[in-house]
């Protein structure tokens, strides 16, 4: 990282600056909201003090973005469409981060401040969106091509039906615990514990498996929301600094070719597959190696002849420090292009699962040397979000332990709800599907206020409902028209 403004003019090195500072800034917020969560029902019911509590956390959030995997963080890239990632470098690409940024921080600025368990997950999807709904309506393009709308569906059902899952799976693990355990203190809120017993603690296995679990969702909370964070410093990275970050400079020489075979295999399978899929998709033709210009769009009927450029310019290649920064930012722009067409093939109904499962694989190997993260960028991300739990616990924890049921949380509904926060996170970040801790931790809870008939807030109840269906529209516009505002200013 000590190198990272070197070479760069004053304007780019405060551009970059500002944008690193605007991502850092979205995770210590996302920490008031979503680690907050991971530690609110074990500093409530005082199986830890607090300060210990946020100290672990951070370490397990570390720990979770760090051994986390890339999925989810490009996931979320991906919502954008390809050709603002392609020119993400531009004015409007560096308008389009700050544009989304300053939507999801004020979004989650305000909800905390009421301490309402809002989604920063929501809360970015929603201004992804917007910046992509803008952008298309600006350059008069469909809208169902300027958001990936398969991918923005997956997501937004990922974060519809998990916090319904977790409503339903607490819930029924309560009611197992109940059964098993009935006469436990378990059972005893910490103010019943303190007037039966006198102690302020929970029983000790029952504190042992609070704070294990609590420890659980935090990790799983680095492994899946600190992704988005990653994600989105790349993009800053590739646009600012390109010469240093459009791929990654620390490529193997195995790596490389794994990117040049892979488009390689797409050509030789398109080829082959040619009769079915030119029915709905032209894939072009190529005469032999080609160059293609510095900048170009992306176009479906260019495929087979990027496939020819990127191999041509990848052979005999043994790291990218070979290549010129303007030969590095055409790698990357034919990569984009050639998985923005791998997925439009396959969308196709001809293809079996079997073929899409093997298109999948070489469009994996193809992104093994664009889809990246500096480790730099990792702990950075995790430090901010560790820094944002220590900073805004109180207002959360203060919601999630007394105001979503109508008596306090008792030490086995905390715990319930942390172990299904915990598998439905992990499940979630395994398979690269962004989810929101929030809303599955708070909908765990509520499913464990319901089954032990403690009953629920409606006021409160209502408030996190209506944080949550306002704030993909909320985000859209206020992403939307900054990003519009920023594009007319540039102009």
């Amino acid at each position: 990282m000590l190198d990272l403004f070197s070479g760069l003019g004053t304007g780019v090195a405060i551009s970059l600056a500002l944008a690193l500072f605007f991502v850092l800034a979205f995770e210590f917020i996302n920490g008031f909201h979503d680690t907050a969560n991971a530690v609110a029902t074990v500093i409530y019911t005082k199986a830890m003090p607090p300060h210990l509590a946020v100290i672990a956390s951070g370490i397990f959030n570390f720990f979770g973005v760090l051994l986390g995997g890339l999925g989810v963080a490009y996931a979320i890239v991906h919502l954008l469409p390809v050709d603002l990632l392609l020119d993400v470098g531009s004015g409007s690409g560096l308008i389009m981060v700050f544009a989304l940024l300053a939507s999801a921080i004020v979004w989650n600025l305000g909800t905390w401040y009421f301490g309402l368990p809002a989604s920063s997950s929501h809360t970015l999807i929603g201004s992804i969106l917007g910046v992509g709904i803008a952008h298309a309506l600006m350059n008069g393009i469909d809208i169902s091509k300027g958001v990936n709308v398969k991918k923005a569906t997956d997501i937004m059902l990922s974060l519809l039906i998990s916090p319904t899952l977790g409503f339903l799976i607490a819930a029924g693990l309560l009611l197992l615990l109940k059964k098993l355990w009935s006469t436990s203190r378990m059972h005893m809120t910490p103010e019943e514990r303190k007037n039966t017993d006198g102690k302020k603690h929970p029983p000790f296995w029952t504190r042992v498996m609070l704070i294990a679990s609590a420890m659980g969702v935090s990790f799983a909370h680095g492994s899946n929301d600190g992704q988005k964070g990653i994600g989105l410093l790349m993009l800053v990275l590739i646009g600012v600094a390109p010469a240093k970050f459009v791929v990654d400079l620390n490529s193997t020489t195995y790596q490389i070719e794994r990117t040049r075979d892979a488009a390689r295999h797409m050509s030789d399978f398109y080829i082959s597959n040619e009769a079915r899929l030119t029915q709905h998709i032209k894939l072009g033709h190529s005469n032999g190696t080609i160059t293609l210009p510095p900048i170009f769009k992306c176009d479906v009927e260019q495929t087979l002849p990027t496939i020819d450029a990127l191999v041509g310019k990848l052979d005999g290649i043994k790291t990218y420090e070979q290549l010129s920064m303007d030969d590095r930012r055409q790698v990357r722009r034919m990569i984009l292009c050639l998985d923005d067409a791998a997925k439009k093939v396959s969308k196709l109904p001809e293809l079996s699962g079997h073929e899409k499962s093997d298109l999948e694989k070489l469009r994996k190997d193809l992104n093994a040397t664009t889809e990246y993260a500096p480790q730099w960028a990792i702990v950075a991300v995790a430090l901010a979000l560790g820094l944002g739990t220590m900073v805004g616990w109180k207002r959360i924890v203060l919601t999630v332990g007394e105001k979503i049921g109508n008596k306090g949380m008792t030490y086995s509904q905390g715990l319930s709800a942390q172990i299904t926060a915990t598998a439905a996170i992990s499940i979630a970040s395994f398979t690269g599907m962004p989810v929101s801790t929030t809303h599955v931790l708070s909908s765990a809870v509520a499913g464990t206020m319901v089954a032990n008939k403690s009953g629920l807030q409606g006021g409160t109840v209502r408030s996190i409902l209506l944080a949550w269906v306002l704030t993909l529209p909320i985000t859209i516009l206020l992403s939307g028209g900054l990003f519009w505002l920023g594009a007319q200013f540039i102009h």
